[in-house]
């Protein structure tokens, strides 16, 4: 596979967590989001994207909503939980997606905001119709997802980089 194939990186938020007494990296899903994950599975399937490859955080939230959502995909992609995505910075973000290898064409990550809303900004230049002003209006919400496009090599993706913002979607629009 050629470093000039189009790829597509998808970032999806948790769901929507509780708040018991335990620590941060332990909340489990609030019953809203054990309602929400499995929708935002659903429109994961409606983009049509083949996901190569998912890297999810390694808080319960996470694994939660990655178990609720991957049972409406069509396949199940190969799935790497990842403690780095817990509590991540933008360019440690940026450093783990450079470590993706050239095989993988579609990459998804489940995780935590800040991040995934700035991930999302940071690598598209561009964007489709009104898809960054619907994200930066909405500030990037629990079971939300972006998707953005770009061609070259998972190495290259760095902040500011070419890329597209071809969807975003909320599950409470």
């Amino acid at each position: 596979m050629s470093v000039d194939t189009p790829r597509r990186i998808v970032l999806l938020r948790h769901a929507k967590a509780d708040w018991p007494q335990t620590s941060d990296h332990e909340r489990p899903l609030a019953e809203r989001g054990r309602t929400d994950a499995p929708v935002a599975g659903r429109k994961l399937a409606d983009t049509g994207i083949a996901f190569d490859l998912a890297l999810c955080s390694t808080a319960v939230r996470t694994r939660e909503t990655w178990k609720l959502a991957v049972h409406e995909l069509p396949q199940r992609p190969k799935t790497r939980y990842e403690d780095r995505l817990y509590e991540a910075s933008l360019g440690e973000l940026i450093a783990l997606v450079n470590e993706t290898p050239d095989t993988v064409t579609n990459l998804l990550l489940i995780g935590h905001n800040p991040g995934m809303h700035a991930l999302a900004d940071a690598l598209a230049g561009e964007a489709e119709g009104d898809t960054r002003a619907r994200m930066n209006g909405s500030g990037f919400p629990t079971s939300a997802f972006a998707v953005v496009s770009f061609d070259g090599s998972w190495k290259t993706v760095e902040h500011g980089m070419a890329g597209t913002l071809v969807d975003f979607w909320t599950p409470h629009d």
